[in-house]
């Protein structure tokens, strides 16, 4: 049996094909966005290995899959795109049901909240600032004309929202009764 070959060498140039014809500069608008969404799924995946609930992990898997599935579609041309489009209203409304789940087992703060109260709040919460960076560079090629599916834009969007309550879920599993906030309290607030 002969080894398997990792690497191809098509990309020493510096440039990447798509899901269909063509090939792009590695920094291109589509490489850019899949990359960001595959580093916010990297960072889920730390989420997951660290988190203490059930839930949050399963949460997590199953959204980590949906990005493998979005960045096949941001991977593709316009012309081949139809043929990778699974999420769709209804992955943004699992998406929603999940947040409105966890939403109601945690206490909201009115306040900005400081990462860090607990390291599987901490993994949740990287993991949602960068999937914010991901949202921003596929706004960027809907906006530009080079995607058309919105509903990737809703997705990370929702998936960002579900992403912070999971990280006070976390936190609160862990005994934080009160997360750290961005605002520190006067002296005459803290008595």
């Amino acid at each position: 049996m002969e080894p398997i070959q990792l690497y191809t060498r098509t990309g020493d140039d510096g440039y990447t094909g798509l899901l269909g014809e063509g090939r792009v500069a590695k920094y291109a608008p589509q490489p850019e966005a899949c990359g960001a969404v595959d580093e916010a799924n990297a960072a889920m995946g730390i989420a997951r290995a660290g988190a203490q609930s059930d839930i949050t992990r399963q949460m997590l898997l199953t959204a980590q899959r949906d990005l493998y599935k979005l960045m096949a579609e941001l991977s593709a041309t316009q012309k081949t795109a139809p043929q990778f489009r699974s999420i769709d209203e209804a992955r943004v409304t699992w998406l929603e049901q999940q947040t409105d789940v966890v939403t109601a087992m945690v206490v909201l703060p009115r306040e900005f909240v400081v990462p860090g109260d607990t390291l599987p709040g901490a993994y949740i919460d990287l993991a949602r600032a960068i999937t914010r960076r991901a949202e921003r560079f596929v706004v960027h090629l809907l906006h530009d004309g080079i995607i058309e599916n919105t509903q990737l834009v809703r997705y990370l969007n929702r998936l960002s929202s579900l992403l912070f309550v999971l990280s006070l879920y976390e936190n609160a599993l862990a005994g934080v009764s009160r997360v750290t906030l961005a605002r520190e309290k006067a002296k005459s607030d803290r008595a």
